[in-house]
């Protein structure tokens, strides 16, 4: 992306933020919606890759139902814009109320032993949404890992809005991060990660929906270096202004195995519960990049 590019990109994002938070819900609201199908009728290369996605995810399912399913996946997905830009307008309640998770239990047994908690998440719903929820809700602030985004400055903006919402961002830079997520989790805190597509060249392979592709090791070695609990969760929206989501049970550390071998088993336990999830809802999964191995080997790219 050249300089102007970026530029135009990072006063696109500032207008967003800027103007939809000052529109009242139900305008946002349709707003999206009407985004949402004007991309998804010109069907571009984000939409042609969310369909061959959930292709993988619905094996069996006509032309006709993926289209259907795509369309239903970009507004969800410009519904997670909307909410995302009026956020910082949110009244306390409004996040309280905004965000109905199942299996909550899981989360607060495991903060209340003060191990520390590992949760881990596919790109679903409205992940900013639950963790607001989190440090409203459960009164509990966490350490997330942000993606170097181009340019420069709409990361920046990125790391501002999420440390509004009251969470601790650190920058997707390998070690540094890993070594600073440990000392929370070992401290007893709480560590939120997005976890279904591999950024770096140490992914764990696992098998998704039948095929191969690499997830982030992290999760599972931040598991097992700290003792911390690792809890796959799920999100997805039904007809109303509510998210929906589940926390997952606890994926073990094996007794037996190598740390590679450990790792190994414990991210695919991960994949299994996120493909759980996404088979159940998978118009809500924003997965508008390559992702399985044999797409990546096809058009010659690897993540970075």
């Amino acid at each position: 992306m050249s300089g102007a590019q970026e530029r135009i990109t990072d006063a696109l994002y500032g207008l967003g933020w800027a103007g939809v938070k000052k529109l009242p819900e139900p305008v946002a609201t349709r707003l999206g919606r009407t985004i949402a199908d004007a991309v998804w009728k010109k069907r571009g290369k984000g939409v042609l890759r969310l369909e061959a996605n959930l292709a993988r995810v619905v094996p069996d399912a006509s032309p006709e139902h993926l289209a259907r399913l795509s369309k239903a996946g970009m507004r969800s997905y410009l519904r997670y814009w909307m909410e995302s830009f009026r956020l910082p307008t949110w009244s306390k309640d409004r996040i309280r109320n905004g965000f109905t998770p199942e299996d909550v239990h899981h989360l607060v047994d495991g903060l209340a032993t003060g191990k520390g908690v590992v949760l881990a998440l596919p790109h679903m719903g409205n992940y900013d949404l639950a963790g607001a929820w989190v440090t409203t809700k459960l009164e509990t602030p966490f350490t997330t890992v942000a993606e170097r985004l181009k340019p420069e400055t709409l990361y920046d903006r990125f790391v501002a809005y999420r440390e509004g919402l009251g969470m601790e961002v650190l920058p997707h830079t390998g070690g540094a991060a890993f070594g600073t997520l440990a000392r929370r989790l070992r401290a007893g805190g709480l560590v939120c990660l997005v976890a279904d597509r591999d950024l770096s060249s140490s992914g764990v392979e696992v098998k998704f929906f039948g095929e191969p592709t690499r997830m982030p090791a992290g999760p599972a070695m931040l598991a097992q270096q700290t003792g911390a609990l690792l809890l796959p969760v799920t999100l997805w929206y039904d007809d109303t202004a509510v998210m929906r989501g589940r926390v997952h049970p606890p994926i073990d550390v094996p007794e037996t195995g190598t740390r590679a071998e450990k790792t190994s088993v414990m991210t695919q336990a991960l994949a299994d519960a996120f493909a759980t999830g996404i088979a159940d809802h998978p118009e809500d999964w924003h997965m508008l990049q390559r992702l399985w191995l044999a797409d990546l080997d096809s058009f010659e790219e690897r993540p970075a």
